[in-house]
């Protein structure tokens, strides 16, 4: 097991970023080189004003990695040769998985550090990743350019009616690239997306009030809702067609808007306290559902199930048993519950780690993925005193000790080193871990939270070919960690993921890597067969993991 300081870092920072009162980090120079990581500041006397934009927007390593979720990099081509830095694929490929990492290539390290600015050193909601800024300076953005991380940070930890503001970093050096002026809700996780199909993503949210709000790709105000989110407190915004016409919806709990922030309707049934609706075609007729757990909706608002024997709850969609149809998984304070794609029941209201009943003890959104490489897809889920990976019945797996008695995070999980085998991660209120096959730890990271609806992500955060966890911290204790960490591998050893991350319920197939979204979702149950989780990126699109052996 490595446990990683918080920031043993080099104050050797360059000036110019020093002056900015930005977070910045190590630049690596070969895969083989070990870096040394970069402090953030935290703000105060020389910062920039906090409504200022465009503080820093080019990264010192623009340089493109050798492998792209673009299709073909190279070699003998009988056509034209396909774009490598805009998407080609679909998403309707997914082949297998070749890329190994060498033995004993899980040796992690703080990358770069970010600790907030002014007096917004605090985040509790789920970072985000894509291509916000044009790095390269060729006057596109596009995959040729260093991902952004997009995290919202505060000066309060999980208050409700608390303003934050949206952060844009880059995701090579931690350097802030802009901060959007407009206040929004610290507690609700944004989602990222090109909803207005002009090739660039957006930022979705939500100001204090509940009134939905997005920014363009660079910070500007494009709209706010006349409508607000009813129960917008420390909810999740999705984005996807739902009804396969080209023009995306954006979902907020139990309420549909188009993309203009016009609300188009309200499901009658409400969602559960602190919500992450997600999408997906339950039914495999035209359009897809929203699926609030215990309920779901038809694109045009009409009732698909709504199953009163259910407790409103954390909805995850995904296939755990042998059928071809999905199950949704549905988490709320009684325990875990499994329903048929139509509703019914498979089983319900299981606490097999025998924490107890109430509260957000089991109210925890899951991760679904192949923990164990038999080529069967697992969940995992937080149970106050425990994280546990569970077969698809709810039997146990493995479930190690962490210390989260009040919150609702979630974990995620990849296979680092692409032997089969995905290491599950989850940060409670002081640790962020990395848990082998077993259980056992092999990470524990320092962090700090109260914990609401944040977990880690796993992108390929600076573009360089290699797998990145982002994790955020908040106060607790009277400590407080660095707002946003980045942890690699000493010699980016790791496996390449995608290079987005863009939505609390994030499943893949949802978006493309460029945050465009597909018109017609593929299935993820029937593709990857996970949530929560990233995909590993290979020869020019998804591929899917190999089973162990």
């Amino acid at each position: 097991m490595l446990v990683l300081p918080l920031c043993g870092c080099s104050t050797d920072d360059p000036p110019d970023d020093a002056a900015l009162g930005t977070g910045t980090g190590s630049t690596p120079t070969t895969a083989a080189s070990t870096a040394t990581s970069g402090t953030g500041s935290s703000g105060g006397a020389g910062s920039p004003n906090p409504t200022t934009a465009a503080v820093d927007s080019t990264s010192s390593d623009s340089s493109p990695p050798g492998v792209f979720d673009v299709g073909s990099m190279g070699g003998e081509t009988t056509g034209p040769a396909e774009p490598v830095c805009t998407v080609v694929d679909d998403m309707d490929a997914v082949g297998p998985c070749r890329a190994v990492a060498p033995a004993d290539s899980f040796d992690p390290e703080i990358q770069w550090e970010w600790a907030g600015q002014g007096v917004d050193t605090r985040s509790i909601v789920t970072p985000l990743v894509a291509n916000l800024t044009d790095d390269n300076a060729d006057g596109e953005i596009d995959l040729c350019d260093i991902p952004d991380v997009v995290v919202v940070a505060a000066a309060a930890d999980g208050s409700t009616n608390t303003p934050g503001h949206i952060y844009v970093l880059d995701g090579n050096l931690g350097t802030l690239h802009f901060q959007v002026p407009t206040a929004v809700d610290h507690s609700v996780t944004p989602a990222l997306a090109d909803i207005d199909n002009d090739g660039l993503p957006e930022i979705v949210s939500a100001v204090v009030g509940g009134n939905l709000v997005a920014f363009e790709h660079d910070g500007t105000l494009k709209w706010q809702s006349a409508s607000p989110w009813a129960a917008a407190y420390s909810g999740a915004v999705a984005i996807a067609d739902i009804d396969h016409d080209g023009d995306i919806e954006i979902v907020a709990g139990n309420q549909v808007y188009d993309h203009l922030g016009v609300l188009l309707w309200t499901a009658p049934t409400v969602a559960g306290n602190w919500s992450a609706t997600t999408i997906a075609d339950l039914d495999d007729v035209a359009g897809m559902e929203i699926v609030l757990g215990h309920a779901a909706y038809h694109a045009d608002g009409t009732q698909y199930y709504n199953n009163p024997a259910v407790s409103p709850g954390y909805p995850q969609v995904a296939n755990l048993d042998g059928d071809p149809e999905p199950e949704v998984l549905v988490n709320n304070a009684n325990g875990i519950t499994v329903l048929e794609h139509n509703g019914t029941i498979k089983y319900a209201d299981l606490r097999p780690t025998g924490d107890p009943q109430g509260g957000t003890t089991w109210l925890r959104p899951a991760t679904v993925h192949d923990f164990t490489g038999d080529g069967i897809a697992e969940f995992a889920v937080s149970s106050a005193n425990h994280y546990t990976v569970y077969n698809p019945d709810a039997t146990i797996v493995w479930s190690a000790l962490v210390a989260d008695p009040s919150g609702i995070a979630a974990g995620t999980a990849f296979d680092f080193l692409g032997d089969g085998r995905a290491e599950a991660m989850y940060a409670d209120q002081t640790t962020m871990f990395a848990f082998d096959e077993d259980g056992i730890p092999l990470l524990e990271i320092p962090r700090t939270s109260g914990t609401l609806s944040e977990y880690p992500v796993v992108v390929d955060v600076d573009n360089d070919g290699s797998a990145e966890v982002v994790v955020v911290s908040n106060m607790i204790g009277g400590d407080l960690s660095p707002t946003v960490q980045v942890i690699r591998d000493v010699e980016d050893r790791w496996i390449q993921p995608r290079r987005i991350w863009n939505q609390h319920t994030y499943h893949v197939t949802n978006v493309r890597e460029d945050g465009t979204i597909p018109m017609v979702e593929p299935k993820s149950w029937t593709l990857l067969n996970t949530f929560r989780t990233n995909a590993q990126i290979e020869g020019g699109g998804l591929c899917v993991p190999r089973p162990e052996g």
